[in-house]
């Protein structure tokens, strides 16, 4: 039984993780590396294994930095199943989708821009039909139901980050023994605002698990609420637009359920608001859908007939034509847009358009990997550059971690608490390398199983 870490390992991106196991290789997640574009485009490009070779896939959850790799692997011979949640399923076909066309917008665009200087053209990595491709591949399961995949069983629990996310147990058998592995994905918070708690896995031997914010602690969700209202306002107050680089799965729909509930209370300014992102309406649709994922209060709030996805003077807009009008406003506004890390999108446009206005602030609301737009923007960086032109960095920039989906130090060390008496060893991924080594440490002095930050392609025999 052997485990190589091939993604997000020393980093936060581009997960993927093989499990191999009486003839069985399980590959778990196929994410994205986002970074340095020439770097990323290498890395995605090259699977470091051959995607024939692996039996089957199951995926965390639908987030690009776990699923957005999954043409690729197609593209290039894997004919198993890709298993995950229902939710998962249905959320991960929009967003393939989406991140093909995206690619594809991108390339055309740079195209038309190195055409004038004499450039090669750019390719995508992947196109929308190899996009289509891969859909057939997604197999939905229920949560808390066993499957087999070859002599492996497994169990899908709710991780609590996004909609439909996992956490994966695998009973792995083989020689005459039985191992039971666990994989986090990424590990959501609890009492977020729309989704229900992350569950315990229960007598592992080993677990993968996230360290994304494994050296910090969040805000509470109450205060960045607060924060939210008085940004927008002070924002409007001076004439400004307020852009919020938002993913589309659960950051767009936790942002708009904020609006809803502070217009509600006269807490945010009656501006327009905009959900400029295909996808995201596409996304509220699954989440109107699976309200098994939801929790109590969000369903309560459902039942008594309000849309917590809906209020009067928030538009969604699906056509390129209604994205550029929103940029001839000349008054405030506020535009929620994805992609989350900047790196893609009808976001980039807007912040073409707005980050040189000082009027202006660009609100994160979520985390911001190393070597991303977003990342050099609340770093502090003066000057970036945007479709490859260099613009000057004027708007105010304001960061909010308290809608993190992401489990926060003490959170991990809750949740690991419930699972340690068993475990025989721990693997620590997802999290910029500080951050893991730092959780590893806190992991030790738990005692009672050893604790790995495993290196880029490291392979450890369970």
């Amino acid at each position: 039984m052997k485990l190589t870490f091939y993604g997000a390992a020393r980093t936060t991106t581009g997960s993927m993780h093989l499990v191999e196991a009486d003839g069985q290789r399980i590959l778990l997640d196929c994410g994205l590396y986002q970074g340095h574009r020439a770097e990323a485009f290498e890395r995605n490009s090259h699977l470091p294994f051959d995607p024939r070779s692996v039996t089957s896939a199951i995926l965390s959850h639908a987030h690009i930095d776990h699923s957005g790799n999954l043409p690729t692997l197609v593209k290039n011979g894997f004919a198993g199943e890709v298993n995950c949640t229902m939710a998962t399923r249905d959320l991960a076909a929009l967003m393939l989708r989406d991140s093909a066309h995206i690619q594809e917008q991108d390339a055309e665009y740079l195209n038309q821009k190195t055409s004038r200087r004499g450039l090669p053209d750019v390719e995508p990595l992947y196109t929308v039909r190899d996009a289509e491709r891969t859909l057939p591949h997604l197999v939905g399961r229920a949560y808390d139901k066993w499957f087999c995949l070859g002599n492996t069983r497994v169990m899908m629990l709710d991780a609590g980050h996004i909609l439909g996310s996992a956490i994966i147990v695998l009973e792995l058998n083989g020689h005459g023994r039985t191992v039971r592995l666990g994989f986090t994905g990424d590990l959501g918070r609890p009492g977020t605002l729309l989704l229900r708690d992350p569950e315990i896995a229960r007598n592992l031997d080993y677990v993968i698990v996230e360290s994304t914010y494994g050296d910090r602690e969040h805000g509470t969700l109450e205060q960045s609420q607060d924060d939210i209202a008085r940004v927008i306002t002070k924002t409007v107050a001076r004439g400004g637009k307020v852009i919020i680089p938002s993913f589309a799965v659960e950051r767009a729909q936790e942002v708009v359920y904020t609006l809803h509930l502070k217009r509600e209370t006269g807490e945010v300014p009656a501006v327009p608001m905009f959900v400029d992102s295909p996808l995201a309406i596409n996304a509220t649709d699954v989440f109107r859908l699976h309200t098994e994922c939801l929790n109590e209060k969000v369903l309560a709030y459902v039942h008594s007939n309000h849309d917590p996805f809906g209020f009067g003077g928030l538009h969604y807009t699906r056509s390129v034509d209604e994205s550029k009008k929103i940029n001839s406003i000349h008054g405030s506004c506020v535009i929620i847009a994805g992609n989350g890390m900047c790196e893609a999108g009808r976001i980039r446009h807007h912040l073409k358009n707005n980050i040189e206005d000082d009027r202006s602030t660009i609100l994160f609301v979520g985390y911001q990997a190393e070597n991303t737009l977003g990342r050099r923007l609340i770093d502090g960086a003066k000057r970036v550059k945007i479709f490859g032109d260099e613009f000057s960095v004027r708007a105010k920039i304001h960061v909010e971690n308290g809608f993190s989906a992401h489990a926060d130090r003490s959170e991990l060390l809750e949740w690991m608490g419930h699972v340690k008496d068993s475990l025989k060893g721990a693997f620590v991924v997802h999290g910029e390398e500080q951050s893991a080594l730092s959780f590893a440490n806190a992991l030790r002095s738990m005692g009672g199983f050893t604790v790995t930050v495993p290196e880029p392609g490291q392979t450890i025999e369970l």
